[in-house]
């Protein structure tokens, strides 16, 4: 059968001092390094530091979908 597939859930967080969407890719980017098949992600918590009274750092915590190979 085609169109069914079969998904693996991982929390990971990414940091950054300039973005959240950087921090995003930061996460992605590190996780695809050692993760095959990644598919999606979705944003679950975003947090951050504050310094002279601005946004210093951005720390999001993502869960990433896998798509499961039952091949390998």
């Amino acid at each position: 059968m085609t169109g069914q597939n079969t998904y693996v859930k991982t929390e990971i967080v990414g940091t950054s001092d300039v973005s959240i969407s950087e921090a995003i890719n930061n996460a992605i980017g590190t996780a695809a390094r050692s993760l095959r098949n990644l598919e999606w992600f979705e944003v679950i918590e975003l947090r951050g530091s504050i310094r002279d009274n601005k946004a210093a750092s951005y720390q999001v915590t993502l869960k990433l979908g896998l798509r499961y190979d039952a091949g390998a």
